[in-house]
């Protein structure tokens, strides 16, 4: 016990305090990351849902992704205007019009009364580049949309079914069809294109000479029966197109739906894309419909129209309204039962 150091005794505070004053000082290395240092904490940047991250670059899901048939399309619309200036072809007589302030210059298509028409021929147009510039990398064929195993008519198939591309006025004929027998709007067209490239993006397909018939086939089916209130039955399609069973439609219904993971909602935003876009490629492939001079007549028409919307609009805006109020504006005086004890 008589020695200096033992381990039953402590050192006294004041030694402990100057052991301490002779440590360094702590200096955090800089270049440590978080899993150096062991803090794993998840950062908020990391925890952003990964299914609303996939879906902006869903052009049918998401307002701001570009529509994959203009994409398509830019490839031969470059290569037109190259050809055309290679061979120092002039375009023709610019014939576009544009609005002055004594002249106003409109179409007779809106985006909320699109041209029949005309959209089925811009549609027609980008199932046309889908097909053209379609993607080689060996996409699986779905047998519910093979032409060869589920034939539209009971016409022999061609050997060469799957490597011909159809013409852009085949597939106006086949979509017009369908849409003058059905008597269905030019609104249902947009929401057909939609469908059919949200099943290209959902199921992972291309749409190719041996399967487009019965994915449009599809499309407007179903496109008819969620934007039409008065939906054309399937057995209806048997009466316009001769030679397919009831049966078949419907299968096709059900697996179209399962392929779309039962999403058929139509954002007010992703239906007014596809119409602007679908002008924008009408204008680069020189479909735009005449341009005629704003009459009298049709300014008051627009006029009434807008009035309906302003009206329509307003009585949403006061259903919706918060019918609370802060107690900052409530100055009267209110009246509260005594409590005796």
């Amino acid at each position: 016990m008589g020695n200096a150091t033992s381990c039953c005794v402590s050192a006294s505070p004041k030694l402990r305090r100057k052991a301490h004053s002779r440590l360094e000082p702590y200096q955090p290395d800089a270049e440590l990351s978080r899993e150096d240092t062991g803090c794993n904490l998840q950062h908020i940047s990391d925890r952003e849902n990964i299914d609303d991250l996939n879906m902006e670059s869903n052009p049918s899901d998401h307002p701001r992704a570009s529509t994959i048939f203009l994409s398509k399309s830019q490839t031969d619309v470059r290569e037109k205007r190259k050809s055309l200036y290679i061979n120092h072809k002039h375009p023709g007589q610019l014939r576009r019009k544009y609005s002055s302030c004594s002249t106003i210059f409109l179409d007779e298509s809106t985006v909320s009364q699109p041209n029949l028409k005309y959209t089925i021929k811009c549609v027609a147009l980008a199932i046309y580049y889908h097909i053209k510039n379609r993607d080689t990398d060996g996409r699986m064929l779905l047998d519910i949309f093979d032409e060869k195993l589920h034939p539209l008519s009971k016409s022999e198939v061609p050997l060469d079914y799957d490597k011909r591309d159809p013409e852009q006025k085949q597939i106006y004929r086949f979509v017009r069809t369908l849409f003058s027998a059905a008597q269905l709007t030019a609104e249902c067209a947009i929401v057909t294109l939609v469908y059919l490239e949200r099943l290209l993006t959902y199921a992972e397909i291309d749409i190719c000479p041996a399967n487009w018939k019965r994915i449009v086939l599809g499309a407007i089916l179903l496109a008819s029966k969620v934007w039409d209130d008065q939906a054309v039955w399937n057995v209806d399609y048997c009466q316009i197109l001769k030679d397919i069973a009831v049966e078949d439609m419907n299968e096709l219904e059900r697996q179209f739906l399962e392929l779309l993971q039962f999403n058929i909602n139509v954002p007010s935003s992703v239906y007014a894309k596809y119409y602007f876009d679908l002008r924008s490629l009408s204008e680069a492939n020189s479909l735009s419909l005449p341009l005629e001079p704003l009459s009298r007549d049709k300014a008051q028409k627009l006029e009434a129209i807008s009035g309906l919307c302003d009206d329509k609009y307003k009585d949403l805006r006061k259903a919706n309204k918060k019918r609370s109020v802060s107690t900052d504006n409530v100055n009267t005086a209110r009246w509260a039962p005594a409590i005796v004890s």
